[in-house]
């Protein structure tokens, strides 16, 4: 098991890797490695659900850059866009907000700063099952939210209520937070966060594969 720290760094050289892909080919074959890390990781399922809604606006992204140009080069943006994106779902699907957040801190990251990094992180799925239960219960009141240019003048009926559920669920944290002295000195931590033998060996590899492909590429 990697350490948190590790996985993050990971993950920036292999978007890195993908972002310097000059062919369709190279920046597909990451890809693949990718996705074949996802599905060993057992959530191919979830990345399917979210390839269906990042897909569109890398098809646009692609459209949009082949314009000016051209086709290959459209491609190879669309590519590179979903490419980047699965390497941090990658990384955030087998590393816990606050593990990586507390090892962050033993890195010298203020723990406010940490505090607030984490918190955006666990936020993104809570106010994504917030928003499909908003959804499903104004269609029961007969209000359609179907996505497509004709739900737009009911978007407020499931903004206002997702914007004053995000506010409540700020305002029990803030309380949570205050009842258990939140920035107060001498914070302790449940699991001890060290760089071991095979993080630094990871990291060399890693490190030296983005170099060999940097220098095969110039």
């Amino acid at each position: 098991m990697l350490d948190p720290r590790t996985k993050l760094v990971l993950a920036l050289l292999g978007a890195t890797a993908v972002a310097l892909a000059a062919r369709i080919t190279t920046a597909a074959s990451l890809l693949g490695a990718g996705v074949i890390l996802i599905a060993a990781a057992k959530s191919l399922k979830s990345f399917l659900k979210w390839l269906a809604m990042v897909l569109p606006m890398a098809v646009f992204f692609g459209l949009v850059t082949g314009l000016g140009a051209g086709k290959s080069a459209g491609m190879l943006a669309a590519i590179k866009l979903i490419g980047v994106t699965a390497v941090f779902f990658a990384f955030f699907i087998t590393t816990a907000a606050d593990e990586l957040g507390n090892a962050l801190i033993r890195w010298g990251l203020p723990f406010e700063a940490a505090f607030v990094f984490t918190a955006a992180l666990q936020f993104v799925p809570v106010i994504g099952r917030k928003t499909r239960r908003v959804i499903e219960a104004q269609r029961c009141r007969g209000i359609p939210l179907e996505p497509g240019w004709r739900a737009i003048r009911y978007w407020p009926a499931l903004f206002i209520p997702l914007v004053l559920q995000s506010f409540q669920l700020a305002e029990e944290m803030a309380e949570a937070m205050a009842a258990r002295g939140f920035g107060r000195p001498g914070r302790s931590f449940t699991r001890d966060f060290k760089m071991r033998a095979r993080d630094w060996l990871a990291l060399f590899l890693a490190a030296g594969a983005l170099a060999a492909f940097i220098i095969y590429r110039l």
